[in-house]
């Protein structure tokens, strides 16, 4: 089975120098943007929760849960994203 950077090299005769360059272009594309939301997003989260623990201080170990819980779910977008890289770097030979 032959991969997508595989086909473009045959079929429209780039040349793999080429070819790589565009692939290591598209892995940082991919960690520079899908990095940024993450990282809005955490920051947005941490502020809401010293809000909420500033309002209600007895909800504070609730309020770090759901916190964590959020941070750990935005986080799994930049490692898709870094995971996404790295195949497009190593695959691109």
């Amino acid at each position: 089975m032959r991969t997508l950077l595989t086909f473009l090299a045959e079929t429209l005769e780039f040349n793999s120098s080429f070819v790589k360059g565009l692939a290591c272009l598209g892995a940082g594309l991919a960690v520079g943007i899908a990095g940024i939301g993450p990282a809005i997003g955490q920051g947005f989260a941490a502020g809401k929760a010293a809000e909420a623990t500033g309002r209600q201080p007895e909800a504070m170990k609730q309020i770090r849960s759901v916190m964590l819980l959020g941070q750990a779910m935005a986080e799994t977008t930049g490692i898709y994203a870094l995971l996404i890289a790295f195949l497009l770097i190593f695959v691109a030979k």
